[in-house]
């Protein structure tokens, strides 16, 4: 193994734990003198502070475009289509980190049921779409048809050109209805994906991301890219445009994607109102009883 194979997966093991960290980090965190300054060995990479303190503060504007979109009653669906291993869960992630899960929610359907393949192609997901005052973010969306089931010949061709008749109709009812609709692609080397699905199956936490269907997939490279390239082309209408994140380097991506919506949404700050803590009441004849002990956890850490 050389010593950039070695320095490429020590970078992944630390991205593994900054997914961790990031959960944890507080914003008064940025302010002390954080030293893990280390800068990556891949080309493009950033230092974790550096990308840290980007991350914290589009975070931050976020919940500033959450607080707008439930005072305003906005509805905002957001689809994340790419490669397998492109980057799209980690974009999500770092998206919905800090959000109130009862604003903005993930949408990742399984495999139709047999009743889903005898419906309407858009039907099932008609029900996932925003109400006012929410964020959807589909982590892959309708565009499967044109996609892995166009790969792997889970529709006919007259299913697949259908798809491509219907969906502009589709796509323009939902903007028409008032939901900022917005569609991202995330795009990776063949040489990354390589990379990261090796690093799946020599990770056993990560291996239960590879499913049957991405291994396939990455034997069927090109036939992946050329229908990419057609959906891309019959699919970038004028009221739901694709957008194309370059997703080689992880954390420029989440960053780059995040940036990129947070200008697609015409957002304001709201005012918040001043929270004070109301003082506790107190009960002279208040007594706490005591809870018994085997029904505690065990402290084992």
């Amino acid at each position: 193994m050389t010593e950039q194979e070695i320095l490429r997966i020590r970078e992944e093991i630390l991205d593994s734990i900054d997914e961790e960290f990031e959960a944890e980090l507080e914003d008064a965190m940025m302010n002390q003198d954080y030293r893990s300054d280390s800068k990556s060995s891949t080309e493009g990479e950033m230092s974790r502070r550096e990308y840290f303190r980007h991350l914290l503060r589009l975070q931050q504007e976020l919940i500033k475009l959450q607080s707008w979109v439930v005072e305003t009653g906005a509805k905002v669906a957001i689809l994340f289509e790419g490669r397998d291993a492109a980057g799209k869960g980690g974009a999500i992630k770092r998206i919905t980190q800090r959000l109130n899960p009862r604003v903005c929610r993930v949408v990742a359907l399984s495999a139709p049921s047999k009743r889903e393949q005898s419906q309407w192609y858009f039907q099932r997901y008609t029900p996932h779409l925003p109400a006012a005052g929410e964020i959807v973010l589909f982590d892959r969306s309708w565009y499967n048809r044109a996609g892995v089931e166009r790969v792997m010949g889970f529709c006919t061709d007259e299913e697949y050109e259908a798809f491509f008749r219907d969906v502009p109709s589709f796509e323009r009812m939902i903007a028409d209805s008032g939901v900022h609709l917005i569609k991202y692609w995330f795009s990776i080397t063949d040489e990354e994906q390589q990379f990261r699905f090796q690093c799946r199956i020599n990770d056993p936490l990560k291996q239960w991301k590879l499913s049957p269907m991405d291994l396939e997939s990455r034997r069927r490279w090109e036939q992946y890219t050329e229908t990419k390239e057609i959906m891309l082309e019959r699919t970038n209408l004028p009221y739901s445009r694709w957008w194309v994140v370059e997703g080689n380097v992880k954390k420029r991506a989440r960053l780059n994607c995040i940036r990129h919506l947070l200008t697609q949404i015409p957002y304001q700050e709201i005012p918040n109102e001043s929270v004070k803590l109301p003082p506790r009441e107190r009960s002279d004849e208040y007594e706490r009883n005591p809870l018994p002990k085997e029904i505690f956890v065990e402290s084992v850490f």
